[in-house]
Order: C-alpha cells, then sequence, then structure tokens
C-alpha cells in the first residue's frame, strides 16, 4: 500500500468558512442549487495549522519581496517558503521558490526549487447538493447605547467636520452614526465531506535529483548531517527523515487530519464542524462509496446520506453525533480515537527506507 485515502463527513451549522463577497459557493446545474463550499488550500491550511499546533512547533518563516520602482512605489516581487523539511508545514505542505529574472530578461538568478506535498486535499464541498444549503440575513454593527464612542464626518476635502457643523448636517435626516447596517449575509448549513490522499512514497522523502531540485545544496548538507537517511524510491535519489522525527510527527498528522477547524480569517461564524464519520482505504474507489448519499424513492427532491459500515476493504469510524443526522448502527464515543489509532499504525508499518526493496 503506497496511498491512504481518507473521507471525512462534517456537520457545518450557520457558519462561513471560505468567503467572495460572502459565503463563496458554486452552482449546480442538476439540481438549480447555489453549494457553499471550502477550497482545498483553505482545508489544508487549517490542516497545517493544527499539525503544528499538535507537535507544538513553530510554522516556517515566509520571505516576501518587493521592489522598488523609479517612482520610488513598491511593486509587487515574489513570495519564498524556506524550501527546508526539518519544519512540519514544509515537509507536508510542500513548497515552491521561483527566482525573479534579471533584468535583460534572460538568466534567472537561481534555480526554482519545488515540492509537491504529499498530501492531496479535496475541497470541502456538500456531501450531496440537496444535504447543504446557504441562507441570508441582514446584521448590525450597533454601538448607539455608549456615550464614550468618537463620530468622525469628512467633507469632500478631506476635513473633520466640528460637533456644531455635524448637528447642522443631520437636521432633517433620520440617521444614526453609531450604527452600522450590513446587508445580505450568507451562512453554510448542512452535512459536508472533503478527501485526502497520503503518497507514503513521498510523505517524509525528499528527492535530490539535481536536475529537478527540490532544495538547495546548503540543505540537503544540513539534512545529511541532522541524521537524514540517503535511500531511493521510485522517484529517484533521496533523503528519508530519521525514525525519530517520524514518530514525533506521525500522531501529530493524524490528529490534525482528524481534528481540524478552519482557523483562518476568513471564518467569521464559529461552527463545531464535528466529525460525523471517517473512512479509511486503499482503494478510491471503495472509499467514495463508504460514505455517500442517496435520492429518496419516495421524493426526488430529497436526498439521504448514507454511511455504509461494512464495506470490504475500508475501514469505517462513526461518531456519536452522526445519529441525529444518519441512520446508523455502529456509532461509537470513541470513533474518531480509533481512526486515529488505524492512521498511526499505517503510517508507521510503511517500509520509508526502503530496506526490504
Amino acid at each position: 500500500m503506497n496511498t491512504i485515502y481518507i473521507r471525512t463527513l462534517k456537520r457545518a451549522e450557520h457558519t462561513v468558512f471560505n468567503v467572495s463577497d460572502g459565503q463563496k459557493y458554486y452552482y449546480d446545474t442538476q439540481f438549480n442549487r447555489r453549494i457553499p463550499f471550502s477550497s482545498g488550500q483553505q482545508v489544508k491550511r487549517s490542516l497545517i495549522d493544527a499539525l503544528c499546533d499538535a507537535i507544538n512547533q513553530v510554522p516556517s518563516p515566509t520571505t516576501f519581496l518587493f521592489d522598488v520602482n523609479k517612482q520610488k512605489e513598491l511593486e509587487e516581487g515574489e513570495v519564498y517558503a524556506t524550501c527546508d523539511p526539518t519544519y512540519a508545514d514544509q515537509l507536508f505542505g510542500g513548497w515552491m521558490k521561483a527566482s525573479k529574472k534579471d533584468k535583460t530578461g534572460s538568466i534567472k538568478q537561481e534555480r526554482t526549487l519545488k515540492r509537491r506535498s504529499p498530501l492531496s486535499i479535496s475541497a470541502m464541498r456538500a456531501l450531496h447538493p440537496l444535504l447543504a444549503g446557504m441562507d441570508s440575513e441582514n446584521v448590525s454593527f450597533d454601538r448607539s447605547d455608549r456615550p464614550n464612542n468618537k463620530v468622525i464626518v469628512r467633507d469632500e476635502k478631506n476635513n473633520e467636520l466640528s460637533e456644531e457643523e455635524i448637528v447642522a448636517l443631520l437636521e432633517g435626516k433620520d440617521r444614526s452614526l453609531s450604527r452600522k447596517w450590513i446587508p445580505n449575509n450568507s451562512r453554510a448549513t448542512g452535512l459536508f465531506v472533503f478527501d485526502i490522499a497520503i503518497d507514503l512514497r513521498r510523505l517524509f522523502s525528499v528527492s535530490i535529483n539535481s536536475f529537478e531540485p527540490e532544495m538547495a545544496e546548503s540543505t540537503v548538507a544540513k539534512l545529511r548531517e541532522e541524521g537524514w537517511i540517503e535511500s531511493k524510491n521510485v522517484f529517484g535519489p533521496c533523503l528519508v527523515a530519521p525514525k525519530e522525527l517520524r514518530d514525533q510527527w506521525i500522531p501529530g498528522l493524524a490528529k490534525a487530519i482528524l481534528n481540524w477547524r478552519i482557523t483562518s480569517n476568513q471564518s467569521r461564524t464559529f461552527s463545531l464542524m464535528d466529525t460525523l464519520a471517517v473512512s479509511i482505504s486503499d482503494n478510491a474507489n471503495m472509499i467514495a462509496g463508504s460514505i455517500r448519499a442517496k435520492l429518496s424513492e419516495e421524493d426526488s427532491r430529497k436526498a439521504d446520506p448514507i454511511i455504509d459500515e461494512n464495506l470490504n476493504g475500508v475501514e469505517t469510524y462513526i461518531s456519536l453525533q452522526a445519529g441525529g443526522y444518519i441512520h446508523t448502527k455502529g456509532e461509537t464515543a470513541d470513533a474518531l480515537d480509533r481512526a486515529e489509532k488505524a492512521l498511526v499504525d499505517k503510517m508507521v508499518a510503511y517500509d520509508y527506507e526502503y530496506k526490504k526493496v
């Protein structure tokens, strides 16, 4: 087994987890509905944050470059990752470092470094278009009960008006200056699913192929000094993280996969986003059927969520709260703990150093 597939079912309630002029959504043409979703990038970022918390490691620093033009104005430059796998967020999240060309536009100053993440993560989307949706509400930012508010009104020349001028301006107008009206706030509710594929061949291996470099030579030398093991996999020569490091990070990765929450600044309304079920398998087709939905035979405008607990080659773990939304028989209080242990066991058992090859 070279790949572990994981499907997770979550319940979200009256929340916002991805924004673009309100809750981000796509339009389902078959059922004519707006379906809220969270991008795979946002899921990945939240998962990596949970991983760093679990292993108590500060995420790697990021370098932001800017250029100053002849008018002394800042222009956008490159963004550099550290390209250092001793940071867990880099090893599992991947990186890209592409240097800017020189002034002639013909020669790059440094070679491009890139590592594809061993974690392939889908968007978090509705289990079925009829099992998730959006609602909209109007809200207000009201501080009119506070006597110590400060109000600033500016004229067309950006000059502040005096209190007397403000009072004169408001004469004949029904307007409050301590209250903001915020219309059309979208919220998402429903059953959502996302998938993760863990490529065990690259999970703890970093290529040292000089034709397609993933790291600078100085980083390769540092890893060798820190005990990274030289090996060779299907992608060519590589360095493998030492067993001590693998044993530290594998439990943290398993915990993050099962317990992440959206932590980016796009999450405006808190929801527990509790996990209802998790399926684990080495067969992508089978795992897709383990947590699914089916149109109701009585009413084609309704869909029934299904958790198949007895699929061959698929391990399914169902939490207690799943019984409130889906007909199941196998829900247990320790479901997520057992799923976490199963993930750890599968990742620990893999032959990362290719001793058996």
